[in-house]
């Protein structure tokens, strides 16, 4: 039974910060990545940033970058996304989504993910 849960959201105003926590369990698939997408309300899914498992290496929206940090504990499997000097544009709910190779290229996987944490930004 996968889960994917996300906590940390809330009410915050401009210039504050909150972080973001992902744990994820029973995922049985080989993750080439962890991500965070966001999707505010009338507006696409948008990938804000990934990390690469393996490695630790990162990649971040350009709205976020310098801003935002995404990181992993790979041992309590629990994903990690520090928010800083947060914009009322960042405003939705974000969720986080397990990536894996498909075809030999590392995708989001859709399939499974949490319920989402609401960020609210005024």
């Amino acid at each position: 039974h996968v889960q994917l849960v996300e906590s940390g959201g809330g009410s915050v105003q401009a210039g504050g910060s909150l972080k973001l926590s992902c744990e994820v369990s029973g995922y049985v698939y080989t993750t080439c990545r962890m991500a965070w997408y966001r999707q505010a309300p009338g507006r696409e899914r948008e990938l804000v940033s990934n990390i690469i498992s393996s490695d630790g290496s990162t990649t971040y929206a350009d709205s976020v970058k310098g801003r935002f940090t995404i990181s992993q504990d790979n041992v309590k499997n629990v994903l990690y996304l520090q928010m800083n000097s947060l914009k009322t544009e960042y405003t939705a709910v974000y969720t986080c989504n397990p990536e894996k190779f498909i075809a030999g290229i590392c995708r989001t996987d859709f399939d499974y993910r949490g319920q989402g944490t609401q960020v609210t930004v005024s």
